[in-house]
């Protein structure tokens, strides 16, 4: 049974509009399964959850071991693609207060990440935090680089070589790049560090189900097998050519038919704050996928019931251009029941008996109804319980609707070619050769 369900009562979109897709869908779908078997084509996410090596799987779990058992620390070093899908699963499913706990209820290091900003102050107040723990680190990059990983895997290479020597540091630095070629490779062949594959076919944002998000999530004590178990089920299930049944396929119908609409933005709204970076997550996938040729949705993210108290009245009576994708997690893992109070100060009484839970889901059902009226259309994904399986069913869900969405639209949703034009001008304010007449 899968543990996600598309509930389009509040959309807006009949099933006529969206069955007007299906022959349209059915070909784009067949185009990417085709183009999956072609290493040079950046559609290897939509086979990975089958199609997966092994062998280096097994060495995953062995290294994620390793550093729980020698760690106290494990700093994961990339950017965008590189990190935000680790992130994501990671922090969904530990506690909102892992990094805070005793080692010996964390059951595993606790987990930064640096390489995704410049700034001086993350990175030495970091190293502050450390103190004088045993740390591992994961650099993630394809070419070894990208600027700001790059600027981060100078400096703690530099720490753990100043701290353990060169030779204890080499066994303590896990590297995830190019299988043959790039800076990053030359220096880990170079230094024997031990190093995991980005595969060829697979971008950056599509990555978290190969070693780029493997190893850290891990590392965290989630169980791997069970996401790629949750990832294997939507491939199955989202391979539905009856677009009347594919629940994948219609939430990449109906986004599209609503920005035909006039709705340009997304907004993804969870009531769960330990979906924060998912929603960073899926804002890189679709952002980094659609925006092109002056076209695209804009997704950006909303943690409820916290930003209602922020954003709200502009979702309820801005610019009518907005439509939500709710994330609904059904079954919450822990609860707490609200007791009744003898003075009632707070006038909470009306409350009394009824379970936090119950309390957050009838905010949401208002919310999603009072926006509704409001002129927002709502589309609503119901997650059964937030697990590794369901995390897997939602990586896959939201990658397969991203490439179906991106490929309606009209643009190639596998390539960037707008995010060099900072790099340039940055290249040429820091004085890079090559880059001064840019």
């Amino acid at each position: 049974m899968p543990n996600i369900k598309l509930d389009l009562e509040y959309s807006g979109v009949t099933e006529k509009e969206i069955l007007r897709y299906e022959q349209k869908v059915l070909k784009i779908y067949n185009d990417l399964v085709e183009k999956s078997k072609d290493k040079n084509e950046f559609v290897g996410w939509l086979n990975l959850p089958t199609n997966y090596n092994k062998k280096e799987f097994d060495r995953i779990k062995k290294a994620a071991k390793r550093i729980r058992k020698d760690s106290e620390v494990f700093i994961v070093i990339g950017i965008g693609g590189s990190y935000l899908g680790a992130r994501a699963v990671v922090e969904s499913l530990t506690s909102n207060f892992a990094n805070l706990m005793s080692d010996d209820i964390r059951k595993s290091p606790q987990i930064f990440f640096v390489g995704n900003s410049i700034s001086p102050n993350y990175v030495n107040e970091l190293i502050d935090c450390i103190g004088d723990k045993d740390v591992s680190i994961n650099v993630i990059s394809k070419s070894g680089t990208t600027t700001e990983p790059a600027i981060a895997f100078r400096i703690f290479r530099e720490y753990l070589e100043s701290k353990y020597g060169a030779d204890e540091a080499s066994k303590r630095i896990y590297i995830t790049t190019d299988k043959k070629k790039g800076a990053l490779k030359e220096l880990a062949d170079e230094e024997e560090y031990e190093t995991f594959v980005i595969p060829d076919n697979v971008g950056g944002r599509f990555s978290v189900l190969t070693p780029v998000g493997l190893l850290p999530i891990a590392v965290a004590g989630i169980n791997i097998d069970k996401l790629m178990e949750g990832a294997k089920n939507a491939q199955y299930d989202y391979s539905d050519t009856s677009v009347k049944y594919n629940q994948c396929f219609k939430y990449a119908i109906v986004r599209n038919i609503l920005y035909k609409k006039e709705k340009t933005i997304e907004i993804l709204a969870n009531y769960e704050p330990k979906l924060h970076y998912f929603t960073e997550w899926w804002k890189q996938l679709y952002g980094e996928s659609e925006g092109k040729e002056h076209k695209g949705i804009f997704p950006t993210g909303v943690d409820l019931t916290t930003d209602l108290h922020s954003m709200g009245q502009y979702i309820q009576e801005g610019r009518r251009d907005l439509f939500e994708t709710v994330i609904n997690i059904e079954e919450t893992k822990t609860d707490i029941k609200i007791k009744r109070d003898e003075d009632d100060i707070d006038g909470l009484n009306f409350l009394a008996g009824k379970t936090m839970d119950y309390v957050n889901k009838q905010a949401m059902q208002g919310t999603i109804e009072a926006h509704v009226s409001g002129g927002v259309p709502n589309i609503i994904l119901n997650v059964k319980k937030l697990n590794e399986e369901s995390m897997g069913e939602l990586i896959y869900f939201f990658e397969l609707a991203c490439g179906i969405s991106g490929k309606i639209l009209g643009v190639n949703p596998f390539d960037q070619p707008g995010v060099e034009a900072y790099k340039t001008n940055m290249f040429r304010l820091l004085g890079k050769p090559g880059y001064e007449n840019s």
